[in-house]
């Protein structure tokens, strides 16, 4: 018996990377899986391949699960409702959604067209609040039913020229937050991932230097997509009570990260002025700034 078995599971973005080991791992677990991609670039826009999605499920019929291919956009309200809807038509259920579908428009935010800013908040964003809004009354229905979203040290940390991916990212964190404190009693939990692992994604970020060179060959060799998916899948299992947090996954390390709350405060018993604040309020907290440095100066130390 595995650990998702009788289970039905929706994986989105699951033709290759994260979202196809997700898929994978979720069928051997016992799972009968909706795999979903639209088949497009990672920039995203372009009329996909739905023949991407069936190579997943390929894969799980020749191991002997069961799935079925959907190519449907995260993006699309239609679309997120129609995967849905074929996870109840195929299978008669549906119990958790994992959702690491995405794109990439990186760019200097003082550089950056609208068009990608749009793009990217479609997919990621507006796609969590689609696939997410469409199965959240079936969840509560049934009193059964998980969510498993992905955010990213770029929102979390931050990464310079990913404004977009960040302020999305970022957005996935509060969505996920709301719909586990909303949905905790009637048993439906959500969580988020911000994930370290060579995908096609990560391979069109540019490397411009011998740091950045380093990195990407550790990602290669240390962080791959199938820690992450069996992550995933451990979050989705019914015995799972993680519900409103956030995790990463780095190579064979698991993360927890906090999450905002007060670091420091100051009060004056008759109020502030601008000139009080400048010195007085700030020079008492400066100590508790966050510095500048993106993830790789909060991750200093080599995944195991």
């Amino acid at each position: 018996m595995g650990l998702l078995e009788g289970k039905v599971v929706l994986v989105t973005g699951a033709a290759g990377g994260i979202g196809r080991e997700c898929a994978l791992i979720a069928a051997a677990q016992g799972a009968k899986v909706v795999v979903n991609d639209l088949g497009g670039s990672v920039k995203g826009g372009d009329a996909g391949d739905a023949s991407a999605a069936q190579k997943t499920v390929d894969e799980i019929k020749k191991a002997g699960g069961e799935a079925v291919a959907n190519s449907d956009s995260v993006s699309m309200k239609s679309g997120a409702e129609n995967m849905i809807a074929q996870a109840l038509d195929t299978f008669g259920g549906l119990h958790s959604i994992i959702s690491p579908a995405g794109i990439l428009r990186d760019g200097m935010f003082h550089k950056m067209p609208d068009e990608d800013w749009d793009a990217v908040l479609e997919v990621h964003l507006k796609g969590s609040y689609n696939i997410t809004r469409a199965a959240i009354n079936h969840f509560r229905e049934k009193e059964e039913g998980n969510f498993v979203l992905f955010t990213s040290t770029s929102g979390l940390i931050g990464n310079i020229g990913q404004a977009n991916y960040a302020a999305a990212k970022m957005g996935i964190a509060g969505l996920s937050r709301i719909i586990a404190m909303e949905g905790a009693a009637k048993n439906v939990r959500s969580n988020i991932i911000a994930p370290f692992a060579w995908t096609r994604m990560i391979a069109t970020i540019p490397v411009k230097d011998e740091t950045s060179a380093k990195r990407v060959e550790r990602m290669k060799n240390a962080m791959r997509a199938e820690q992450v998916g069996n992550f995933a899948v451990a979050l989705a299992a019914p015995s799972c009570t993680a519900n409103g947090q956030i995790f990463a996954v780095r190579g064979n390390e698991l993360v927890l990260f906090s999450q905002p709350r007060p670091v420091k405060s100051v009060a004056r018993i008759d109020g502030w002025t601008p000139e009080t604040i400048l010195s007085h309020a700030f020079p008492a907290m400066e100590g508790g700034y966050t510095d500048l440095g993106a993830t790789g100066a909060v991750f200093t130390w080599e995944p195991v």
